[in-house]
């Protein structure tokens, strides 16, 4: 193997401690993850008996990413699979069916990504942009059942009716006197 090819030693002390040798500094299990998404690699040995930990080590980060919120990456049923395994005759075929599995996925993950904008980038964005004018739309409704008397501005039916927008500073200004009366309101009303 040449250097480049060769680990990084990271040792961890009996206090848990995690001791980056490359750099001469302590560093934490974050650390450690932020380096596997780099492509560094390394191999955590235990000071004391000098025993390679790298996959308990590798399976505690796996556990605090799976722990944080919005994470989750291995789905429940596939976890239970997985325990399924643990000395069945498969047991054997099973972690390199998965690194090949994985592989792949990190292969093709730029193409997965085009397509998924592809997909769902460019066609929903008539669809997310039609939700948002009926928001709009149910917004100056809700608001017109409060203040049936005000001004609110209407919006045309077809987005081709609508007048060309002359918007000046004085028009501006008294959107945000309504908007302020209508905040007004909206408090008294929550309140009684």
């Amino acid at each position: 193997m040449t250097d480049k090819e060769q680990p990084t030693i990271i040792k961890k002390y009996a206090n848990r401690r995690l001791y980056h040798t490359g750099t001469s500094t302590y560093v934490t299990l974050d650390d450690l993850a932020e380096m596997v998404k780099r492509g560094d690699h390394f191999a955590v040995i235990d000071a004391k008996s000098g025993e390679d930990i790298t996959r308990p080590v590798l399976t505690q980060i796996i556990f605090e990413q799976e722990a944080k919120t919005g994470q989750n990456l291995l789905p429940i049923n596939f976890m239970r699979q997985l325990i399924g395994f643990y000395g069945d005759s498969m047991q054997a075929l099973v972690p390199s069916y998965l690194e090949h599995s994985i592989q792949m996925l990190t292969e093709n993950q730029q193409k997965f990504r085009d397509q998924i904008a592809n997909t769902f980038g460019a066609q929903n964005f008539g669809v997310m942009e039609e939700l948002g004018q009926k928001n709009m739309d149910m917004f100056r409704n809700a608001m017109a059942m409060f203040l049936p008397f005000s001004k609110m501005p209407s919006t045309p039916d077809k987005p081709s009716e609508a007048a060309p927008s002359k918007t000046t500073d004085g028009d501006i200004d008294m959107l945000k006197k309504e908007l302020a009366e209508m905040q007004k309101r909206l408090d008294r009303l929550s309140r009684s």
